[in-house]
């Protein structure tokens, strides 16, 4: 890592294939950290949250000291779920369907699969998420 928002290599080899296997989607630097996108929309922003350079991040995750951390939007029917369960999701301040992630060793990576999917097809023009194979309890 070199600046502020950076991530770990690891987890950007991790979270690339997953996004760029979705129809049309592309990878970009964001403000801090990276993103992909589907069209203009953001459906997956990763950062290290760092409390002196992004304190809206660190007191959404909740945490003070340097931590990866992953947004995504989520159906509202499922949001109340994900982050009632506690660590690793928190609900951000900003979007009503945005929900963070806290990427540590305990990361499940097919579940991060799973939510990065859903993300897409919230966003995805709808001829676009009917050309994604959904795991049958997210649909």
């Amino acid at each position: 890592m070199t600046g502020p928002g950076d991530v770990a290599p690891e987890i950007l080899d991790r979270l690339r294939p997953i996004c760029l296997a979705l129809p049309e989607t592309y990878e970009e630097p964001a403000w801090v950290g990276t993103r992909w996108r589907i069209r203009k929309r953001t459906f997956a922003h990763v950062v290290t949250v760092d409390p002196d350079h992004q304190a809206a991040y660190a007191r959404a995750a909740a945490t003070d000291q340097p931590t990866c951390v992953l947004t995504f939007r989520s159906p509202g029917d499922e949001i109340a779920g994900l982050i009632g369960g506690g660590h690793p999701f928190f609900k951000p301040d900003w979007g009503a369907d945005v929900v963070g992630m806290v990427l540590d060793d305990g990361v499940d990576w097919d579940e991060v699969a799973e939510l990065l999917t859903e993300s897409y097809c919230v966003l995805a023009p709808k001829r676009l998420a009917a050309l994604v194979d959904r795991p049958v309890d997210l649909e």
